[in-house]
């Protein structure tokens, strides 16, 4: 079912874009030609098989209700890796590094490492504040730049944490983030390269390889299948999940590392992202790992 609601979607606003443009009355009938039936036809290919919004859901969550992902989350084949690892001094540590480039070995561990450091140390009272100022500590804890005059694809990060979606601190090895989506992460687009982006957007301060804000969907599956996990076969630093909370007014948020514990959390002010993003942020993860310190919010 979810995957048949975003293609009738996608055709029912290309259909009301058509009929915005055709005149309101018109005296002569439509005579169509074979040639015009032609065109017509693989023209309605053509939207059929159109990269589809990053939603999982027939809901417009896109702030113009329509269009496309705007940061080209799009996840891939099968790369070639570097990994790019801590260096750990203890057998423990490195027993765990070693365990999680097995896995995922796009992952930048110490990038990854360095993340998680930064997220743990925001207290309640930063991550209490304007939601403009809120959300440059997160990207100052992912390793981003706040770039929001740069094209979309460029290294722009104004989309980042500010929707449903794309919520995924991601930490991967630099020769993987050219990696493009060949259909592995239901309902993302395909075929948009992400490397130069990332390039530009991240902090080498947090260490070697880049950060990106991927998307979440497909987070409540075990293992996850989101876009970091399947496109750049790397754990994740963080996550940011809204918080249902008595109310159900989603105006909390938890931070969560990959295996879903809870890092930090706080209650924004100001612009937030619109309740039904942040609603949609929960119930897309909902039933997984990464929604436990969510619901243990919600009950305390």
């Amino acid at each position: 079912a979810r995957a048949s609601a975003t293609p009738r979607r996608a055709v029912h606003v290309t259909a009301r874009a058509a009929t915005s443009r055709a005149p309101a009355s018109s005296a002569r009938p439509v005579r169509w030609t074979p040639r015009a039936l032609a065109f017509t036809a693989a023209a309605a290919l053509a939207v059929t098989l159109a990269p589809r919004p990053g939603l999982a859901s027939p809901l417009p969550f896109l702030e113009n209700g329509a269009g496309p992902d705007p940061s080209g989350c799009a996840p891939v084949q099968p790369p070639n890796f570097s990994p790019t690892r801590a260096f750990a001094s203890s057998g423990d540590a490195s027993s765990m590094a070693d365990a999680t480039l097995a896995a995922y070995p796009g992952t930048a561990l110490t990038r990854m490492e360095n993340a998680r450091a930064r997220a743990s140390s925001l207290t309640e009272s930063d991550l209490s504040q304007d939601w403009d100022q809120v959300r440059g500590k997160l990207l100052w804890a992912a390793g981003l730049r706040d770039l929001r005059d740069v094209a979309p694809g460029a290294g722009n990060t104004g989309h980042c944490f500010n929707d449903f979606n794309h919520v995924d601190a991601t930490t991967m090895a630099l020769d993987v983030s050219d990696n493009e989506n060949r259909g592995q992460v239901d309902g993302i687009a395909f075929g948009n390269r992400l490397g130069p982006g990332i390039r530009v957007a991240s902090d080498p301060e947090l260490g070697p390889g880049g950060t990106w804000c991927t998307c979440a969907q497909g987070g409540a599956n075990e293992p996850p299948a989101d876009v970091a996990h399947l496109q750049f076969r790397s754990k994740i630093a963080w996550k940011l999940v809204w918080v249902p909370g008595v109310a159900n007014d989603f105006a909390r948020f938890v931070l969560v590392d990959d295996e879903g514990v809870e890092l930090a959390s706080g209650v924004p002010t100001g612009a937030i992202p619109q309740r039904r993003e942040r609603e949609y942020n929960y119930q897309m993860l909902k039933g997984g790992r990464y929604a436990r310190a969510a619901e243990a919010r919600s009950e305390a």
